[in-house]
């Protein structure tokens, strides 16, 4: 045949698309060309293709040959093209299964010795080849287990451009060579930090179980050594296992950073970018090929921002949108992609920069318009957002000592009041789009039919009034009571949790 034809996928964000990879032979002087929008990576393919071929014992048509990526008004990046382009290349002369290529998704980076290379996003493809109708995939075989997570496809993990010709029913030489491998999986069986470890802060340790029970976002404030990174890192070991649909989506965010994935991790990730970190670390981005940031690759677990008076403003500004609508969308210059952002968010900051201002026994030596500058860098607006504001102490060493062995919640403990707090939650909104108290609209907390009575939202009222309170901050003020409640196995919140919400939220005492 002189024109062939098979599919590759090309992805933007997590969506991906069908890209039809025909090749045609013409009696011109001889070429080889790419065309479709192929960016530069993909353009360089031919090369790749060149020397992957000969050294596979497989021979290239003498004649000019036009491969196209279709649709050609798709953007097409990087190096997953390659083993398409090679197998529609091939198939111009020699005796291929035209069936076959025609079900079938090549995804690959080729070596010039003609062994398939692992590629990042390759989960991402298989699900949209797999949604699209597609029966069999052909990936590198270190992206074998990744792409296996997928149901309903037939998965092939091919070593060499040799082995995929084969399976289109060639009858080249098989050659022994060694699968290009890929990068080392994490360790995801390591056991959670134990709670139990955070000693002297009882309050902090009831102010994290109420946040991992309703899913809120919460702001700590102390000086250093009073444990807010201890707080932190034991948020993920609390909250839910994450369910199947779930645990793919974090797999596929992580697969499209180039992390290496072989199972579906459980547990919910936990992202803490450093405060140097800039808007494109933590939103995502990219010229062209989009990558999630720290914010994607920490949905439907935490997002921890340590030292949060170090960052830049403009960073944390970023998260106001995201924090309300639950996906991030970046644009650029031709291509636009969309992630989820459905984070628990955690900040932690020092009172002052040298971290001893209001401590009891401590020197500040920061002048008041650097403290003023230091806490300003967390603006209103995202305060606004925060549901839980805590103020930690240093523990004295007496102090820790005598709580050293009694009334500790362990780990598993905790985990088991989330898990029956979220149970009773979801139970309550069984008829409502949301599952979480911190994902409950504020109107129908307010005028819905579990609406509380005035003389239950005494409290908030007052304090709106006052100003003390934006109607964002009260409605926060409302799905924290409704959590307190939940973890008391109450049937709605008591004038108690509202007054407990209310200080967790601004301090405010009724």
């Amino acid at each position: 045949m002189t024109i062939a034809r098979t599919w590759a996928v090309a992805l933007t964000g997590l969506d991906g698309a069908l890209v039809e990879v025909e090749a045609d032979l013409s009696n011109q002087r001889p070429e080889f060309r790419i065309i479709g929008l192929p960016d530069k990576a993909l353009g360089e393919a031919v090369q790749r293709v060149h020397n992957a071929s000969a050294n596979c014992g497989l021979v290239l048509p003498h004649r000019r040959l036009t491969v196209n990526l279709s649709p050609a008004s798709l953007p097409k990046h990087g190096s997953s093209f390659d083993v398409a382009i090679a197998i529609a290349a091939l198939a111009t002369e020699a005796p291929m299964d035209a069936a076959s290529l025609a079900h079938t998704v090549h995804i690959g980076e080729l070596g010039l010795d003609g062994r398939l290379r692992p590629v990042p996003g390759v989960l991402p493809a298989v699900l949209a080849a797999a949604r699209l109708g597609m029966r069999r995939v052909i990936v590198p075989h270190a992206n074998h287990a990744e792409a296996a997570l997928v149901d309903g496809i037939e998965v092939i993990g091919a070593i060499s451009l040799g082995d995929v010709a084969r399976r289109h029913g060639i009858d080249v030489e098989e050659r022994p060579l060694n699968p290009v491998p890929g990068p080392a999986v994490a360790d995801e069986d390591a056991p959670n930090a134990e709670l139990a470890e955070v000693i002297g802060q009882r309050d902090a340790v009831d102010a994290l179980i109420t946040a991992a029970a309703g899913g809120h976002h919460m702001l700590m404030s102390g000086p250093p050594g009073a444990g807010k990174t201890m707080l932190a890192t034991r948020l993920p070991g609390i909250l839910p296992s994450l369910g199947d649909a779930q645990a793919l989506e974090v797999a596929s965010i992580r697969s499209l950073s180039g992390q290496p994935v072989a199972a579906l991790q459980r547990r919910p990730p936990l992202e803490a970018p450093h405060h140097s970190a800039s808007i494109a670390a933590l939103v995502g981005g990219g010229s062209r090929m989009l990558r999630p940031g720290a914010i994607a690759r920490a949905t439907h677990g935490v997002l921890f921002l340590d030292e949060v008076g170090e960052f830049a403003p403009s960073v944390l500004d970023a998260l106001r949108q995201p924090l309300e609508k639950g996906e991030i969308t970046i644009h650029r210059a031709g291509v636009t992609a969309s992630f989820p952002a459905s984070f628990q968010l955690i900040l932690a900051t020092n009172p002052c920069p040298c971290g001893n201002y209001g401590v009891r026994g401590g020197t500040c030596v920061c002048p008041p318009v650097s403290i003023r500058r230091y806490l300003g860098r967390l603006s209103g607006p995202l305060r606004d957002r925060v549901d839980i504001e805590l103020s930690l102490a240093r523990v004295s060493v007496a102090h820790a000592s005598s709580t050293l062995n009694t009334g500790l919640v362990t780990t598993a403990e905790a985990a088991a009041r989330v898990l029956a707090a979220r149970d009773r939650a979801e139970h309550r909104l069984r008829e409502t789009p949301w599952s979480l108290n911190a994902r409950v609209s504020g109107p129908w907390l307010r005028e819905g039919p579990l609406a509380l009575p005035p003389a239950i939202r005494r409290p908030i009222d007052a304090a709106l009034h006052r100003g003390s309170l934006t109607l964002r901050g009260y409605d926060r003020v409302l799905r924290v009571a409704w959590t307190l409640s939940d973890l008391a196995d109450q049937p709605g919140p008591t004038l108690g949790d509202i007054g407990r919400a209310l200080f967790m939220k601004k301090g405010i005492t009724t």
